[in-house]
């Protein structure tokens, strides 16, 4: 099914959801700068045990007032859209890093298989990335984080990690 848009507000009585396969995008390249199209509002389980993500620019710019009535379907804005990274196995290095001048504000608890648990948080000003390796800093088979665009320059992350050891902060200045 092609890409339907919709003009004013959309309810469903019985709630919308996403199945099937294109709805979880497996992530095994060393690489990957995700994007609205063909990454917002799924599930990507990351793979690969080495990687690094890059989070599109926040764009929270207004549609143009030629873009005819309503909002442009085609609109490069990119509020609300929401990234939902899980990991199926281990990762060893695992980034997942916003572009320049964008940052991260939110909080992910992590915890060990033996009950210590610790809560990190984001400021949303000098924070720009999640660090997984596998023991410290999270990323054990079924850590999940979720990051969203909230506003200008800003990406909310939230997300129960799961580590081992002596634990510490997964977030990073870049």
């Amino acid at each position: 099914m092609a890409r339907s848009t919709f003009q004013g507000p959309l309810r469903s009585l019985s709630g919308l959801y996403q199945q099937g396969p294109a709805a979880v995008v497996p992530v095994s390249t060393a690489t990957l700068t995700v994007n609205p199209v063909d990454h917002g509002g799924r599930i990507l389980t990351l793979t690969a045990a080495t990687t690094t993500i890059t989070l599109p620019a926040v764009n929270v710019t207004a549609n143009s007032a030629t873009s005819g009535p309503g909002q442009n379907p085609d609109t490069q804005n990119n509020q609300g859209v929401l990234y939902t990274f899980v990991l199926p196995s281990t990762a060893t290095a695992v980034k997942v890093v916003t572009g320049t001048g964008d940052y991260l504000l939110g909080s992910v608890d992590l915890a060990t298989a033996g009950g210590a648990t610790s809560t990190y948080v984001a400021n949303g000003s000098t924070i720009r990335s999640v660090n997984l390796n596998g023991t410290t800093t999270g990323g054990i088979a079924g850590s999940m984080f979720t990051v969203v665009v909230i506003s200008a320059n800003t990406y909310l992350v939230q997300g129960q990690l799961i580590g081992s050891g002596t634990l510490a902060t997964p977030f990073a200045t870049s």
